[in-house]
Order: C-alpha cells, then structure tokens, then sequence
C-alpha cells in the first residue's frame, strides 16, 4: 500500500513543472497509472524536482535516480538527503538573523552572504560530504527564497549572480518540507553529469522524464543560466538522437520542451528533431 510523501520542491526554479503536473501525470504509460508502481524512475534533469516529488507523493517509485550538471543543485539534495536536521539549524539561524533586519539591513546580509559563497566555491571540496556542504546548502536555499524572483542563475564563471528580492516575510526555512524532501530522497541515487551519464540506469520499462533548459523562443527570452553551461541547439540535437536510443531499449519516454511556434509558426525545430514521436501541445503560463 502506498504511502504518500507531501514533499515539493525545496528551491524556486525557473521552468518549474507545478503547473503541468496533471498534464504529465495524464500522460504516464497505463500500466504505471493502473499499477501505481514505478520500478526505476529516471530524470537527467531535475532542476527543482517537482514532478518527481508529485510522483512519490503518488505513486511507489522503488528506485530512483536524479541527474543534473549543476554541482551547486545536487549537492543541496546530497545534504536534505543525508543531513536534514543539522540543515534545519542553519537555516532557522539565517531566518531568525534576516527577519530582525530592515530593508537596508536585509540587503547588505544577503549581498554579504552572496559574496562568502561565491567565494567559497574556489577552495570547495566538491568530492566528498562534509559538515561545510551543510553550511553551503544553507546559503543556497537563503539566497533562493531572497533574491530577486526565486531566481538561480549562474555567470560563467559558475558565481551567483541574482540581485537581492524584496519579499516582506519569505520563508527561508520550511523545516516540514525538507523533512519530507528527505524521506522522498530514501532510495534515490544523485549524480551530477550531463544528461548522458543517465545512460547505464535507463533500460525495458524503465520511466525516464526530460526537462532540458527550455530553447529560447526569442533573442530576448535567452535565459538557460541555470548553471555554468549553456545548453545549445546542438545539445538539443545531441538530446533527440539519445531520446531515439533510448526508444530502441524499450524504456518509457517523456520530454518538454518550449514551443518555437508560439512566436514563429514556421519553426519546425523540435517537429523535426522528434518526428515520428507524439509531440502535444499544452498551456503553460511564464514569468521569465
């Protein structure tokens, strides 16, 4: 019998699939929506991980694995994974510190904060947990829920670089959630590669989610800063012909993407990348 696990996303992202989640769920294979089993679940890019966490609040994943490029990401789920309570501690410190602060004051904390991580980062140990990784999760949620649009963005030098929001009451630390996140995390196996390392996990039957960075519809929409790497046409492409190799194995393929033809009816980009494949169209509202 399953047990639902309310969790939901820890961190703001651009490009979050909340309000897709009945359109995504609609669209799972018959036998997962029947059973209410999923054997191995798979997403290269799991960004804020909504629908992940809809799918263990829905249904029993037995096994999972989370890929992202962004070391920044799973090293936050690494440490809800595997040191929650000690998270909580920080983070309630960081709240307590914030809310004390008037608008002046609340901006020089977070710029401040900004710094000491961006900083951090060029003298981080990467490879192994350790107590710093908790205190590094900390200022990444912090700066998350504080700056400007829950915004993560990246220079290319991998630094922060969001200005500072201007939320009266932001919550910076939802110690029920990440206790939820947590327990949604039990089995689950993150890696930080690109989305190719995803290969040897993916096999027959196998549910497998894409949510690449989304292809800019305009010149002016160019926002695909998630992390360091920009994520190009080519990469689009070199997606696709994964897409079709994993469709030769048999494994349950789902992918979203933006829609060219939204701004320019006669882009057939993704049409013809994914030709052969169902390709629908929904409705989804953006603010960036």
């Amino acid at each position: 019998m399953h047990t639902p696990i309310p969790a939901k996303p820890f961190l703001k992202w651009a490009g979050g699939k909340t309000q897709l989640l009945a359109a995504l769920t609609e669209r799972l294979p018959r036998q997962i929506r029947e059973s209410g089993i999923i054997e191995v679940y798979v997403e290269p890019f799991v960004g804020g991980g909504a629908f992940f966490f809809h799918l263990k609040s829905n249904f029993t994943v037995k096994r999972a694995y989370l890929l992202d490029i962004n070391k920044e990401l799973i090293l936050g789920y690494r440490v809800i994974q595997e040191a929650p309570e000690a998270l909580i501690v920080l983070l309630k410190e960081l709240e307590a510190k914030y809310q004390t602060l008037n608008s002046q004051g609340r901006k020089a904390f977070y710029y401040a904060i900004r710094e000491q991580y961006n900083q951090q980062m060029y003298h981080f140990n990467y490879g192994s947990f350790n107590e710093d990784w908790i205190l590094r999760a900390s200022w990444l949620i912090f700066l998350n829920k504080t700056c400007y649009n829950g915004l993560f963005r990246q220079n290319q030098k991998g630094e922060f670089n969001v200005p500072h929001g201007s939320y009266d009451h932001p919550t910076i630390c939802d110690a029920d959630n990440i206790r939820a996140v947590s327990k949604a995390l039990e089995n689950v196996t993150l890696i930080c590669d690109d989305f190719l390392g995803s290969k040897g996990f993916i096999d027959h039957g196998t549910l497998v989610y894409f949510d690449p960075p989304y292809r800019p519809l305009s010149k002016t929409a160019n926002f695909t800063s998630y992390s360091k790497h920009t994520f190009t046409d080519e990469d689009q492409i070199r997606l696709a012909n994964f897409y079709r190799e994993l469709d030769t194995k048999g494994a349950f393929l789902l992918l979203s993407n933006s829609d060219p033809k939204a701004s320019n009816p006669d882009d057939n980009f993704f049409d013809d990348l994914f030709a052969g494949f169902n390709i629908e169209r929904v409705f989804a509202k953006r603010a960036i």
